[in-house]
């Protein structure tokens, strides 16, 4: 697997690279924002880009923006300890996932590995064996072929995230039930829910516009401070 390293950081850089080639990733790296942008759009090998927010010239936000404009390549956002702006902002405009510098390799390597599997992995996880193997799963007007993993709404495709298709698809598995936050973050984020995380909240926010735009009748509804539940 590839990864697109977009840091500035020349020493962090290198242990990065080596870490993740010791872990069996093939990593490339970029020291700014414009040089990653360009090499994350021209390259269809890379699966992944772990993209730093402070950048010399353009930011790591103005680059993920620049990247949702025209993919869904997952991203990592590597944001400073603290700086919950970042991190919002990050998500909101299409982030998988965030995580806060100075952090843990294995927890790197631990992320990493949740957005691949769930970006990537066409295979039933921890489902209900009468559920897992549902080749589609039709809630309302909304259609997701899991085989493909492609969701449809009115014949119209819709560009998720993969935490986005991966929360949508958790919600109508359990249509009409709330779910916990704490449910979802483990099984759609692959990370137990801590405390001050808004990161589930922003994600179906992001979804609610996606199917809002798109005129489903399908609604996300919330019980505060306790979870979601989907409704057709």
């Amino acid at each position: 697997m590839s990864i697109l390293l977009i840091e500035d950081d020349k020493g962090l850089a290198e242990l990065l690279t080596e870490f993740l080639g010791m872990s069996g990733y093939n990593v490339t790296h970029c020291a700014d924002g414009e040089s990653g942008l360009a090499e994350a759009l021209a390259r269809s090998d890379i699966e992944l880009v772990l993209l730093d927010v402070m950048l010399p010239g353009l930011n790591g936000l103005d680059v993920l923006k620049a990247i949702r404009q025209k993919s869904e390549l997952p991203v990592l956002m590597l944001t400073a300890r603290g700086d919950d702006l970042d991190k919002v902002l990050g998500l909101e405009l299409g982030a998988d996932d965030y995580l806060a510098k100075p952090f843990n390799d294995r927890e790197l390597l631990a992320r990493i590995r949740a957005i691949i599997r769930r970006t990537g992995d066409k295979a039933a996880t921890d489902e209900p064996a009468s559920l897992s193997k549902k080749s589609v799963i039709p809630i309302g007007d909304i259609s997701i072929d899991v085989q493909k993993m492609v969701v449809t709404c009115q014949s119209q495709v819709l560009d998720l995230t993969g935490s986005e298709y991966a929360l949508l698809k958790h919600l109508c598995l359990q249509p009409g039930e709330l779910i916990t936050k704490e449910e979802l973050s483990e099984a759609c984020l692959g990370r137990r829910l801590q405390a001050f995380d808004r990161s589930i909240d922003t994600h179906i926010s992001n979804l609610r516009k996606k199917l809002t735009a798109a005129n489903s009748q399908v609604d996300i509804k919330s019980q505060r401070g306790r979870g979601y539940g989907i409704f057709a």
